[in-house]
Parts: structure tokens; sequence; C-alpha cells
């Protein structure tokens, strides 16, 4: 892929804002040293040297939109709470706009605190509510919907069932998309897997896929049988299916018939996965946002999966970076 394309992608005049719909969340990272057993119990004794916050969930979905140079909305619910103040705070301080942020009383913003020693993760400790939102927050954010309708470029459907993408609301944004004829992703997972009908692109990964389906991927054949079955019972046009060290593979249907391809791996070396399909999903929708054709955006997806899992922890893609990578990857 030459340099001329690649920029030109990434910097489309005509580019709309991009909409990331779901679970947000703060992800706290507790950095420090284990030096010693606890004389009180059996367990180590880990010593804080300090803390991040960092945006996790669709909130990290949208700080990729943003440092891939694109424009992202975040819709998504948090709690009356330090923890949503400091995600408020944080997404603020990166300039993105929090204006599609609803509090809910009685809910918790979803917080995930990973402990970490030497670039070990030794415990993660959640913080949340999976219960569905209430209708008067499902209204609100439709109402979002509305009012910001000559805005929408690409809708991102972020799920990871903390309760905000419940069937209604799923229903009704699917409903809009189709009639606004606005393209609609999804990052989907258990609870909602076949909620999402009439999808430009489902991206779900290998186990979500054959959870979803009750049955072990075994093949290299499985593979696609199983994807032209999702394909066919979600009615969706694309699937990009992710599939860890094995790359990635793209289904298309094409009025009719289907289309699919092996994208491989781009990592060097594995740190750390976390947020990985968070960065998937991102550029894929920047990509498509700026022109690129879906097999397009997924390699340049594929890339930028492979730079963002050589770090520890969730880290945003730059799309600076990204660009000069593949550029160098291609000479």
């Amino acid at each position: 892929m030459e340099k001329i394309i690649i920029d030109k992608i990434f910097g489309s005049p005509n580019m709309k804002k991009i909409f990331i719909i779901g679970d947000v969340m703060l992800d706290r990272y507790l950095l420090g040293d284990v030096t010693r057993i606890s004389p009180e119990a059996p367990v180590q004794v880990f010593d804080i040297r300090n803390s991040e916050y960092r945006l996790g969930g669709a909130a990290n979905v949208s700080y990729n939109v943003k440092t891939l140079g694109a424009d992202p909305f975040i819709i998504g619910v948090i709690g009356e709470d330090s923890e949503g103040r400091l995600l408020i705070d944080a997404m603020k301080e990166l300039k993105i706009d929090t204006g599609g942020l609803i509090t809910e009383n009685g809910r918790p913003t979803t917080c995930k605190t990973r402990v970490i020693s030497d670039s070990h993760h030794l415990l993660r400790i959640d913080s949340e509510s999976k219960n569905d939102i209430s209708k008067e927050t499902e209204k609100k954010i439709l109402d979002l919907l509305e009012k910001n309708l000559n805005d929408i470029g690409i809708i991102i459907l972020q799920d990871y069932n903390k309760g905000v993408l419940k069937r209604d609301l799923i229903k009704s944004i699917m409903d809009f998309g189709g009639k606004n004829k606005i393209n609609i992703l999804v990052d989907p997972k258990f609870d909602n897997f076949f909620e999402f009908q009439n999808a430009y692109l489902f991206k779900p990964n290998r186990k979500e896929l054959e959870d979803a389906l009750g049955k072990k991927i075994k093949t290299p054949e499985d593979i696609e049988t199983f994807s032209a079955e999702l394909m066919e019972k979600l009615k969706c046009s694309n699937i990009i299916l992710t599939l860890g060290e094995h790359g990635m593979m793209i289904f298309e249907n094409h009025n009719g018939e289907f289309k699919k391809e092996i994208i491989p791996t781009k990592a060097r070396k594995v740190a750390d996965v976390s947020g990985a399909g968070d960065t998937v999903i991102s550029t894929i929708a920047v990509c498509l946002a700026g022109g690129a054709s879906l097999r397009d955006a997924a390699v340049i997806s594929n890339y930028a999966a492979g730079l963002v899992v050589e770090e520890v922890g969730i880290v945003p893609i730059y799309k600076e970076n990204l660009i000069q990578h593949i550029t160098r990857e291609q000479n």
C-alpha cells in the first residue's frame, strides 16, 4: 500500500464524526514492586510506586479515533461518583467531547483496576454494574442521535455486556442507521450477539464466534463455514474475524457472492493484548470514513493492532506512528 494512498485516507477533508455508543470505562493502573511475602498471610506485598488513569472500553475507542486524526463523539453512561469525574476529566484533557456522557443515578462508573509489577499483571479488580440502563437513559441516547444526525459519518457499537447496549436500544440504533443510510460497525459480546441485525460490519474474535454458535473451530474450513452461518443469521454485509496471533479474516458479501481473505498478523513481539480489539475497530472506522475499501481498512488495522500489543497496558494508536510503520514495513 503506497504512502500517498494512506495519507489520502487519513487526510480526508470531508470526514464526518465517528459516533461510538457503548460501555465506557475507566482503567486504573497501580504500578509497583513485589519484593516480599506478607507476615499476615501467604500473599505477596505490593508496594505502589505510582498510579495512572486511562480511558477504557468504548472511551478507549473514542481516544483511538482521536489519535488517528478523526473526530469522535462518544455516547455512554457513567455514575455520579469519583470514577465518573475522573473519566470526564481524562477525556477533557485529551480534548474529547464529553457531551454524550449520560449520568445515571445509582449506577457506578465501570472501573477496572490493574495491579502491575515489572510489566506483569498480578491482579485485576472490577467495579461495575451489568444491569440494563433505564428507559430514560435509553431515550436520551436516541435523542442524541437524532439531534446530531447531520454530523454522523459512521456509528460504532462497542458492547462489553455492561448494560448500555440493551436489546431494545440495539434495535432502535440499527433501525436508525438503516433509515439514514449510516454504516454501523459492531464489536460484539456474548449476551446480545445476534441482536445486531443488518450491520455493515460485524467484528467478533474467535472465542466470541465459538461461544455464540456453541461449537468449536477445529479446522480452517470451520472458520469459513461458521462465518458464513453467522453472516446469514445476522444479515450483515461484512464480517472481520480476529484470530489473535493468526491475524484476521475478512468475509464480504458482494451481491450474494461470498468472498474471504486471510490477513496475517503484523505483531513482532506481544507484550499485552489488552485493547487490541478496540484498536482494530477504531482504525477500520477511521479508514472507512476516509474513503478506504474494507480490505484496505482491515490491512491498516492489522498493522495498528500489531503496534499496540507490543506495549503493556491499553495504549492508543497514533496516526503518524502508524503511517511511518506501514511505510517502513512495506519498503
